[in-house]
């Protein structure tokens, strides 16, 4: 295993926990902002593997880091965290976008 697929694996567990835990143990905003994080962070943890059984080592780590990001942000601001916080949000945003284009251009041939 890669270092990249062990951090897919945690992502992916800590996402399914973010996800449970907005769905049955929070309210309001902070259940949205864990449901939303949980999805996008799930879908790329998944999508690194792929990326990793298509050699595709830097779009995994695009989808792994843009994750994180993405849903650590939104994890945090849903525990307390201040919410200019969710500035930085869009940054995760980018590196998943980034991801795909990048997968794109190299599945192109």
């Amino acid at each position: 295993m890669t270092v990249i697929s062990i951090l897919a694996a945690l992502s992916g567990a800590i996402a399914v926990a973010a996800g449970a835990f907005g769905a049955h143990g929070a309210e309001g905003k902070a259940a949205e902002w864990l449901r939303t994080g949980g999805e996008y962070q799930l879908i790329h943890a998944v999508a690194a593997l792929v990326a990793l059984r298509m050699e595709a080592r830097g779009p995994a780590a695009l989808f792994v880091a843009g994750g994180a990001v993405f849903a650590l942000t939104l994890y945090a601001m849903a525990f307390g965290a201040p919410r200019w916080l969710g500035a930085i949000t869009p940054i995760g945003g980018t590196l998943l976008i980034a991801g795909w284009l990048w997968l794109a251009w190299q599945a192109r041939g």
